[in-house]
This record gives structure tokens, C-alpha cells and sequence, in this order.
């Protein structure tokens, strides 16, 4: 059976979401810590939603809602984006691309919405987990485009 592109790059997308997810799962254990490991993990994804949409009285649990929502939709959809840019380039160039695309939005996006730190005042424990997160989903989102393409033929 052939998967057509665009749901073959969001299924990717999505493996891409649940690795990078696991990821902090993973290193929050590791370094037994609660707390947010950078801003991806934090609530300033919800707190972007908010600002966007201009919604009123947003709680901490609204905002983290928000960004579980943000994280899952865009992650899954910016799939597309590694497809589109599979069919022009041959891995790595394909995967270098798109985390480029990805860490571009993430260091600007960030202090422009999210009103964070510019990313060259980031902590570097904050650096090292947003890079690594964002490595593991783009492997992740690589690996599942790559066998879903091979198996649907």
C-alpha cells in the first residue's frame, strides 16, 4: 500500500513529537528535576498560543495545555516540511536542512513571541537540552519518513 506524502511526513512528524517528548521524559529523570528543561518545556509555547490568539485569563494549566497542543500539531505537521525537503535532497543534507529550518525558528521565535532571553543568554544546560531535544526529533522524524517510505513502496 502507498502512503501519500503528506500523511507519510506528518506520521513522521508525530514519531518525531513522541521521540523529542521521551526525550525530556528521559532526561528530567536523568537529572531528577521537575522543572522545565528549557523553553520548549516550559509554558512559553502555551503562553505564544495565548498571545496569538489574543485569549483572556489563560491559567498555568491552560497555557500548558496550549503548549502540549502546539508541540503536536506543529511537530507533526512541520513533517511535511523534512518530505519536502527529502524529495529535493539525499539524507544528510535532507536532515541538516530541516533541523536548521527548526533551530532557526525555536532561537528566533522564541525571544520574539516568547519573550525569552535572546538565545546567546541561555543558560547552557537550557541550550544543550533544546539542541539534543530538537537532534532526537529530527533523527526520529528522519528514521520514520525513511521506513515509512520503504515499506509503502
Amino acid at each position: 500500500m502507498r502512503v501519500a506524502c503528506p500523511i507519510r511526513s506528518v506520521c513522521a512528524g508525530a514519531a518525531g513529537t513522541a521521540t523529542m517528548t521521551l526525550a525530556y521524559a528521559a532526561e528530567r529523570r536523568w537529572r531528577q528535576r521537575r522543572t522545565p528543561l528549557d523553553y520548549d518545556d516550559s509554558l512559553v509555547p502555551g503562553q505564544i498560543v495565548a498571545s496569538v490568539m489574543h485569549l483572556p485569563h489563560v491559567t498555568a494549566r491552560d497555557e500548558r495545555d496550549l503548549g502540549l497542543l502546539l508541540r503536536w500539531s506543529y511537530g507533526s505537521a512541520f513533517g511535511i516540511w523534512h518530505g519536502a525537503l527529502h524529495r529535493r535532497l539525499s539524507e544528510p543534507w535532507a536532515s541538516a536542512m530541516f533541523g536548521a529550518t527548526l533551530m532557526s525558528a525555536t532561537l528566533s521565535l522564541f525571544p520574539l513571541l516568547g519573550h525569552t532571553p535572546a538565545p546567546w543568554r541561555w543558560p547552557a544546560d537550557v541550550m544543550a537540552t533544546s539542541v539534543g531535544t530538537h537532534v532526537a526529533y529530527v533523527t526520529a522524524v528522519a528514521i520514520a519518513d525513511d521506513g515509512i517510505r520503504r515499506r509503502s513502496g
